[in-house]
This record gives C-alpha cells, structure tokens and sequence, in this order.
C-alpha cells in the first residue's frame, strides 16, 4: 500500500496545533505509584566488652531508634493507613477513568477535526466519550489481565530459583518485548474501531486484528516513526527535571546532608515546572493520538468528509 506518511504526521500537527482543547484530553490521557516505647530486641550499644558485643555507629542507632518509634506510632494509628490506602484507590480509579476518557476524546476529536469541524468543545467530546469508557477500558483491562498472567510465573520463577530462572527465560523475556510491542498497535487500531465504528469490545479486537494483519508493513513503520517522536520529545521534556534533581542528589552525595536546603529548592523547582510539563506531554500525546486516528482512517479508507460533520450516536 502507498501509505503517505508525512501527509498523516503533518496533519496530526495541523490538528494538534489548531484545536487547542484537545491538549486537555492530552494531559487526561497522560493520567492509562508518640509513643516510644522500648522492647527487648535493640541493639546493645553501652561500653561493655562481653563478648557479644558490638559497637554501632551513632547513625545507625538513631535510624533504629526511629524506626521502632515509628513503628510503635503506626501501631497505635493504624486507622490512618486505612485512609491513605483508601485515598490511593480513590485516586487510581479517578486516573484511570480521566486516562480512558482522555484517550477517548483525543480519538473522537481527531476524528471530528479530520471530517472538517471547525470548532472542537471540551464538555460535547466529554460527553460523546462516555458512552464508550467501558468498551475502551474492558479491552485495556483485557489486555493487561493477559499481560499479568504471563509474567507473574515468570517473576515467580525467578524469585524461587533465586534469580537462575530469569537467566533461563531470558529469551522468552526478550520475545515479549516486541510482542508487547506488536499488541500496542493492535490495541490502536481496535479503539478506532470500537470508537469510530461503534462495535462491541471483541468485534473491536477483531477489527483491529484484521485491519493489523492487512497493513503491517505502514503499522510497523508509523510505529517506529513515533516510537521515535516520543523518545526524543520525551527526553526533551523531561530533560528539566534532571537538571533540578541531579545537583541535589550530587549535594547530599558530597556533603553531610545536615542542610535540607537544596532538596527544598530541587522540590520547588519541581513543582513550578509539573504543570508545564503536563502541557507539553499533553501536545505530544494529542500528536502521536491524531496521526495514530488518522492513520486508522487512511488503512480503512474512510470516505471524504462531509460538509457537515455528524458524529453517530453509539448504541445503547
């Protein structure tokens, strides 16, 4: 197939670059981590010279020292770890469902903006997304579930042989990186179809599967193409956060560490540059999304757009 692919990479710019809001969908998507009490187990550290023992550096004992009293606090507030795991669950299940829907609104956006809309509004791709999350999120769940039965025996080999069996498995390891790989484009390619085609989750995979096995040679190569694109970009991005974090780690590293001033100025950095970095890592993401929606609908040769776009309304 004569698959033009600077034409998909410099719209997906135009996109990216015109319509704004998605860039919110972006960052959406970048969302699919006293008491004192003393018992009988510490270590002796008076001046006697029995036998049995032995000196401990000053730093140590005050690091067991605290340890044991911070394991007397959590035994007595047990209830605040209850909270706090509570509040990670809380705050998984918000990300998760921001991430899907961010990935969601980017495909249907990028859709929209290729079918000729002129004006993209963030709560109507909110709402179009919806009917599809579970769709979306039940085929991610699918193929992280599928993910997670192949490597946890793995992992469970290597931990009980005591790290031998990962040098026995060392190939099929490096066999399920590119297939890890390869099963990311098909997932592509089934979101397009579940989203733009309105089909169920497995009719989705299929589609995908299909549309993947017709087109591999343009897949792989688009693939790699911003594979690349991420890499770079990504490093670029991020390229700022070891610049504040390096010199840091470099302080503690030479000095004593008794001031806590670089780590206060290396967090404040960090925190005046998260929210550019969410933008920026959001224009990418809307990027790499739109060329991979305007890649589905080149495979599939989806028919000109027409003046008037309309969206269909998925089924109940």
């Amino acid at each position: 197939m004569n698959f033009n692919f600077g034409e998909v990479l410099t719209r997906a710019w135009q996109i990216t670059w015109k319509y704004k809001v998605l860039w919110i969908f972006g960052i959406l998507a970048g969302c699919t981590n006293g008491g004192g009490g003393g018992g009988s187990g510490r270590v002796n550290t008076g001046s006697s010279t029995g036998p049995s023992d032995f000196d401990v550096p000053p730093e140590l004992q005050r690091f067991i020292y605290q340890m044991e009293s911070f394991a007397d606090w959590a035994v007595d507030n047990w209830w605040i770890f209850i909270v706090i795991g509570l509040a990670v669950l809380l705050l998984i299940v918000v990300s998760i469902f921001l991430g899907t829907i961010g990935r969601i609104g980017l495909l249907i956006g990028s859709y929209q903006a290729e079918m000729g809309a002129e004006k993209l509004a963030f709560g109507e791709l909110f709402n179009t997304s919806m009917p599809y999350f579970w769709r979306v999120f039940g085929l991610s769940f699918l193929i992280g579930l599928v993910f997670v039965v192949l490597i946890v025996p793995l992992v469970l080999i290597g931990v009980f042989t005591a790290g031998v069996g990962f040098l026995c498995l060392l190939p099929l390891i490096c066999i399920l990186i590119p297939v890890s790989w390869a099963v990311g484009v098909i997932v592509e390619q089934s979101n397009r179809a579940i989203v733009l085609e309105d089909l169920s989750l497995f009719d989705g995979l299929k589609r995908g599967w299909e549309i993947s096995k017709s087109n591999i040679g343009p897949l792989i190569v688009m693939a790699l193409i911003l594979f690349g694109i991420t890499l770079v970009l990504g490093i670029i991005i991020a390229l700022p956060i070891f610049i504040i974090v390096f010199p840091t780690i470099f302080a503690f590293a030479m000095g004593e560490g008794q001031s806590f001033t670089p780590l206060y100025i290396a967090l404040a950095g960090i925190c005046l540059y998260a929210p550019i970095s969410w933008v920026l890592n959001g224009i990418l993401t809307t990027f790499t999304q739109s060329a991979w929606t305007l890649t589905y609908l080149r495979l599939t040769q989806k028919p000109e757009a027409p003046e008037t776009p309309v969206f269909a309304e998925p089924n109940a």
